[in-house]
């Protein structure tokens, strides 16, 4: 494993943090009496510095990566990406010590959107912009954006292959073709500006309308008002949310072949939207009519527009609040708890166990009852038209009880640290699914500023594990064993 070559690619990651870091100081700098240009400019100069460093001084190579390599770019700059990106809180003070921020800057980058803050109003635009610019850069993820410059570069051509594909397997769950990592990053754009667009519509200002876009379409939920979405008032800039956040929690590859390539191997004839879809529509229902039974609604729209609002921003993982659920009737919060559970589907910027995991170890289970009762037959399993093996099979079952593993130890932690059994348990779910919010003290209306620190700190490791999807992490704890 080539370090230097590991290296350099962190630190074009790094330049990419830092040129956020910029634009947000450009913002800071139009708007009258915002106070944290200094503190944005100074992190973009020390995070562009480390960055370009090893640019400059590291000799370039132009070697195939191996997947050693490709794994450990991936970690490294999701690190080190959270690392310089707590520099502009810190700098700023305020709310923010040094977990705190950092707890703010890994929950952005890994689109969690669980926030420390108790008064985010009170921060100025410019590093208001920056928060929300971390959960739009963690959506797609830093080194799918990286690959993306790779693909453009003749002399980086033999990096085309192989090396692409690994470094976008690890950025973006399930990418099964090599055209993935820059394709996505142009639907990501186009979703986005649809999507500010749409919001400018319903009557909102500009700088709500593309922050609040930025932070659906990469699933994250970090919002400038202290209420969520609830502030706003605006049930037409709830709707189009509501399908922002649905679009961002599908496979972008197939978006791009549906409506850019018109593919006739598109999103309507994939059985794991149809289901993620089914699903969503079917919690929709059961919530809404729940709300009206138990709930103290007394408007079907009313309880229909929330209900679809609600499990919409949690069954993405976005996080979005229109409602404090934690006081809704316990049928609709196991609703909920389920969907942060399963969560959106592979090749989305949506955290989760993902639908196509799901989809894939029940078929295996069903599977092993046909061969148990039939031994001498043979079965296959097929998904989206592909055929599954045994092995995708057995790494379905091996994730999912890995996460539930790290959810369980998780809230053991949150409850020997003092949470009660709702609050420590779905603390939990929240950090490892990337959800945000979860239920009692972390409602969708609460926030993280009360937990103690040890407890902000497993909830972090949890963040990072469950954004990268636990192996890539394991994967590089296994290297630094043998090498040692």
């Amino acid at each position: 494993m080539n370090a230097k070559t590991i290296t350099r690619y962190v630190g074009i990651a790094l330049l990419l943090v830092s040129a956020l870091m910029t634009v947000s100081g450009i913002i800071a700098c139009y708007t009258p009496g915002d106070n944290s240009r200094i503190p944005l400019f100074f992190s973009a100069l020390v995070t562009g510095v480390v960055g370009i460093y090893p640019l400059i001084f590291i000799p370039g190579d132009t070697h195939k990566l191996n997947f050693r390599e490709g794994n450990s770019i991936v970690v490294a700059s999701w690190v080190f990406g959270c690392l310089f990106g707590m520099i502009p809180y810190l700098c700023y003070g305020g709310e923010f010590n040094f977990i705190n921020a950092l707890f703010e800057s890994v929950s952005g980058f890994t689109t969690t959107g669980a926030s420390i803050l108790t008064d985010i109003e009170a921060l100025p635009r410019g590093l208001q912009f920056w928060r929300i610019s971390t959960a739009w850069v963690g959506g797609i993820g830093i080194v799918t954006l990286f690959s993306r410059l790779l693909i453009g570069r003749p002399e980086q051509s033999t990096l085309s292959g192989s090396a692409i594909s690994n470094v976008a397997r690890q950025g973006v769950s399930d990418v099964r073709s090599e055209f993935f990592a820059n394709r996505i990053l142009i639907i990501y754009i186009i979703l986005t500006l649809v999507t500010s667009g749409a919001m400018k519509l319903t009557g909102l200002g500009w700088f709500d309308s593309v922050t609040t876009a930025m932070s659906a379409c990469s699933t994250c939920g970090f919002c400038n008002r202290n209420a969520s979405i609830a502030s706003f008032g605006n049930p037409a800039a709830e709707i189009v949310l509501t399908f922002a956040m649905l679009a961002a929690g599908i496979n972008f590859g197939f978006i791009f072949l549906t409506f850019v390539k018109g593919s006739r191997m598109n999103v309507f004839k994939s059985e794991v939207f149809r289901i993620f879809l089914g699903l969503v529509a079917l919690c929709i229902l059961a919530v809404t009519t729940d709300l009206l039974i138990h709930g103290g609604y007394q408007s079907v729209g009313t309880a229909l527009r929330d209900a679809a609002f609600q499990v919409a921003s949690i069954s993405t993982t976005t996080g979005f609040a229109t409602q404090d659920t934690t006081f809704w009737p316990p049928l609709s919060m196991g609703i909920l708890l389920v969907c942060s559970l399963i969560c959106g589907c592979s090749g989305s910027t949506s955290g989760g166990i993902k639908m196509d995991r799901l989809i894939l170890a029940m078929k295996g289970i069903v599977n092993k009852l046909r061969r148990f009762m039939n031994p001498s037959a043979v079965y296959s399993i097929r998904m989206d038209g592909f055929q599954r093996s045994d092995q995708q099979v057995n790494d379905a079952f091996m994730f999912i009880f890995s996460y539930l593993a790290i959810l369980v130890v998780g809230g053991l932690l949150n409850l020997a640290g003092g949470m009660d059994f709702t609050t420590g348990l779905t603390a939990s779910i929240a950090c490892i699914g990337n959800v945000g919010p979860g239920f009692g003290d972390v409602g969708s209306m609460a926030n993280f500023a009360d937990v103690p620190v040890f407890l902000k700190v497993s909830g972090m490791l949890e963040m990072l594990i469950g954004r990268l999807e636990i192996f890539p992490i394991l994967y590089l704890l296994q290297g630094f064993r043998k090498n040692g």
